[in-house]
């Protein structure tokens, strides 16, 4: 057996953590990021020797780590839109899909995208500012997208003489915060992104602190992604008739389970429009399966030939989630331009895209003190609030807390495409409690 095809297996059956990394300006999250690749061995030889051709014509006798990460700053400067990006690596224990979020106030929004489906979030705070608007609003998102995990890495503790006092000072002010929106684990390390402390080696200049390093606590946090004990769901992507002389007859409902478990012989119920039947059958991959978990993409027969296209969603007939055209959400606006009361929109839900009307913004919240200020109007880039959005057509729509999946929507700019506002249904923060929406009257709707 090869070292390739022993590192392959090896690979195999290690687990998978997708994490999320954000900051404020200069905080320290290239340092960070590019220690982290460094220190695990994740940076290719050619690349190191750029790095440090890089920091030598600079004057640094050290290669500077950030550089490995300097083609986002690079392309921020030449005016070049800025999405997150995805970076992969490897240790013997376990594999990372590290989603590096841009750091300044008016990219927060892409934290939305990189924090989307991370199990785990981490937080940078620079040791001599503490906790700055920014940091709460990132555990704001954080909380908001029910990331289960989230690491506070407290950086440049060198430039504070690696001292105690700053580094409890701060993670007693965070964690208070982080607790009051929910966030149901918190995990504070002192570190120097710069210096290697605490990243993937332990410190002997901080010997008061006695957890994990960033790296272990990376490779030893409990993750599962177990969706099959969650609510059966599937959203239906592409209806399947072939009608050739083989399979005259093949009617076929193509799509990725998002949820849960669905088995042949399985009572199911079809959203919006209520109709049942059984699963006669579960196309994957050429045959033929009993049961079929997600996210397998799935090709799934009923024994009823109901209208059935894009965007329906197929659940188990004692579980189906409940239809409604008034979607109460929780949130986060990414576009430039304001999401106003009376705006017409495109709601995404799922492979479901529908017209819709911003019926109402409760609240938009205040990151100082948590607080909601009443009746904004308005929501502008980067503000998180309350909506009360009415759909043409009906959506069936779980919590966010029970399915990111299917309790998560989109709205759309009808006119060129553009996405407004990531939001999610039902209940925001588990400690903030829900402001109440102002009665309305239907008669006011063209629909």
């Amino acid at each position: 057996m090869t070292a390739l095809t022993q590192h392959a297996e090896q690979l195999s059956t290690t687990t998978l953590l997708r994490f999320a990394t954000a900051g404020s300006v200069d905080d320290g999250k290239s340092t960070l990021v590019g220690r982290l690749l460094h220190d695990s061995k994740s940076v290719l030889t050619d690349q190191l020797e750029a790095v440090e051709h890089a920091s030598r014509s600079r004057g640094q006798e050290a290669p500077d780590l950030a550089l490995l990460t300097d083609g986002l700053r690079a392309e921020r400067e030449q005016g070049i839109t800025i999405d997150v990006a995805y970076r992969y690596f490897a240790t013997p224990r376990r594999r990372f899909i590290l989603a590096d979020t841009p750091g300044h106030v008016q990219y927060t929004r892409n934290m939305v995208t990189g924090a989307s489906t991370a199990e785990l979030a981490v937080v940078l705070v620079d040791a001599r500012n503490g906790v700055v608007e920014q940091t709460r609003r990132h555990a704001a998102v954080a909380a908001l997208l029910r990331v289960p995990h989230v690491v506070l890495a407290v950086n440049k503790m060198d430039l504070v003489d690696y001292a105690e006092p700053a580094f409890a000072a701060i993670a007693e002010e965070f964690t208070a915060y982080a607790e009051s929106l929910g966030v149901p684990e918190i995990t504070a390390i002192p570190i120097s992104a710069l210096a290697g402390d605490n990243v993937v080696e332990p410190s002997s200049r901080m010997d008061w602190y006695g957890g994990p390093t960033v790296l272990e606590h990376l490779e030893t946090v409990p993750v599962s992604h177990d969706l099959t004990a969650c609510h059966a769901r599937f959203p239906v992507q592409y209806v399947i008739r072939p009608q050739t002389a083989e399979h005259p007859d093949y009617r076929g409902y193509a799509g990725q389970i998002a949820a849960g478990a669905f088995r042949v012989g399985e009572s199911i119920t079809v959203l919006p429009s209520g109709r049942t039947s059984t699963v006669t059958a579960i196309d994957a991959l050429g045959e033929s399966v009993d049961i079929a978990w997600a996210p397998r993409s799935v090709t799934i027969r009923l024994a009823d030939d109901i209208d059935i296209s894009r965007g329906d969603l197929i659940a188990p007939a004692d579980d189906a989630p409940a239809v409604t055209r008034d979607v109460e959400a929780t949130v986060c606006h990414v576009a430039d331009q304001p999401l106003a009361v009376g705006q017409r929109v495109l709601l995404k839900h799922t492979t479901r895209t529908v017209k819709a009307i911003v019926k109402d913004i409760p609240s938009r919240l205040t990151l100082d003190d948590l607080s909601q200020h009443p009746a904004p109007g308005r929501l502008v880039a980067n503000d998180i609030g309350q909506v009360v959005v009415r759909t043409a057509e009906p959506l069936a729509l779980d919590a966010y807390a029970d399915s990111r999946r299917t309790g998560s929507f989109l709205l759309i700019d009808p006119a060129d495409g553009a996405t407004l506002t990531a939001g999610m249904t039902g209940a925001s923060f588990a400690a903030v409690a829900e402001p109440e929406a102002a009665a309305t009257d239907d008669a006011e709707w063209n629909f």
